[in-house]
């Protein structure tokens, strides 16, 4: 009997033995195998769907967010491709365990809210859903690369894979890890 061939991610990255550490995001990261993350947007009629969407593929549609790249998903495809032949020459670990590590520690846990009583208004900690966290985290991830790349000779490629490292060994030069700081320091402040 032939061994069933295992699906890789690009035909390169492989699933297998990557896991959430966050009990709180297992549900919302979602690691099913597949080759091309473009899913063709079929999770989006349903409320909550999105978290069964591959998290690669999340990463992908974030990075499609400004005026002139929206919509460019083979573009966006190609950027994180590339991102993750960066990451693993860099660090030779699998990029997608360096993409689930970089979106746990990037997720706010506290945000703040307002709350108003007679026309008085202030702001009041609350925690944050698992998936808004998940959500956050990945748009705090690659707002960070775009702004990196901004005026910069280097390439989102280049941008993106730097950011995922740092935010994945929780440095403080990450612009995710800065923006998750800051949520939860202002929301200390407003308990």
């Amino acid at each position: 009997m032939s061994k069933e061939k295992e699906i890789k991610l690009f035909g390169k990255w492989s699933f297998e033995g990557i896991e959430v550490k966050d009990p709180g995001l297992k549900r919302y990261i979602s690691l099913t195998p597949l080759y091309v993350p473009h899913t063709m947007g079929r999770h989006e009629h349903s409320k909550f769907h999105k978290s069964r969407l591959n998290i690669v593929e999340r990463l992908i549609n974030n990075i499609m967010r400004p005026g002139k790249n929206a919509g460019k998903k083979a573009r966006a495809i190609n950027v994180v491709r590339n991102a993750f032949e960066i990451i693993h020459l860099r660090t030779g670990r699998n990029p997608i365990e360096v993409l689930v590590r970089a979106v746990e520690n990037a997720a706010p846990c506290e945000d703040t809210t307002r709350i108003s009583y007679g026309g008085i208004v202030y702001h009041q900690a609350v925690d944050i859903s698992p998936q808004r966290r998940v959500d956050l985290a990945l748009r705090f991830l690659t707002e960070g690369a775009r702004h990196a790349s901004f005026g910069n000779p280097r390439t989102l490629e280049e941008c993106l894979a730097e950011e995922l490292i740092l935010a994945a060994n929780k440095d403080v030069r990450s612009h995710a890890i800065q923006r998750k700081n800051e949520m939860e320091r202002i929301a200390l402040h407003a308990r």
